[in-house]
């Protein structure tokens, strides 16, 4: 089955971002350096999609990002924009905790496994961390090492430092 991608572009002082929708909502929003390489990500996650010209709600939603992340001072939550997110049972378990996480406020993978009753699922929530496809909005950012530091972000550390930061300091 074919799959329709729409996507925007958009670009606020710290960041690219990419914002991909399927029929219900957002499933892809990348951050990073260069818009190709988000479009080259796009195009690797969903191989088979058809991608198309983006639809006045994608822009919007994209637009509504880049300014919430312009004005990045961790007043507030994200956005609160339609979700398609695509993952296995316990990926979307752990990326629902993640959302619950508040501003400001950081976990480690230890303590999400933990409220989620697997007390040695550590391991399980950071893959399921690292396969977090929509930045900001599911805030994977919100987890640290339990050694400390801001440890890895698929989007690059250079933005996680600078969204904890926008949250209150923490991991500066």
């Amino acid at each position: 089955m074919c799959t329709t991608i729409r996507y925007a572009l958009g670009r606020c002082r710290h960041a690219h971002v990419l914002v991909a929708a399927g029929e219900r909502g957002i499933c892809q929003l990348q951050l990073g350096d260069h818009h190709g390489a988000l479009e080259t990500g796009l195009r690797r996650t969903f191989p088979a999609a058809r991608r198309a010209d983006p639809e006045a709600p994608v822009v919007a939603w994209c637009t509504a990002i880049v300014a919430r992340l312009e004005a990045w001072e961790g007043r507030g939550e994200p956005p609160d924009l339609p979700l398609e997110l695509r993952g296995t049972p316990f990926q979307l378990r752990v990326w629902q905790a993640l959302r619950e996480i508040p501003v400001g406020e950081v976990r480690n993978y230890a303590e999400v496994a933990r409220g989620l009753g697997i007390a040695d699922g550590a391991r399980a929530v950071a893959g399921a961390c690292a396969r977090n496809p929509v930045a900001l909005l599911v805030p994977c950012h919100r987890i640290v090492p339990k050694s400390g530091g801001v440890g890895g972000y698929r989007w690059g550390e250079h933005i996680k430092r600078w969204l904890l930061a926008g949250e209150g300091g923490v991991g500066t």
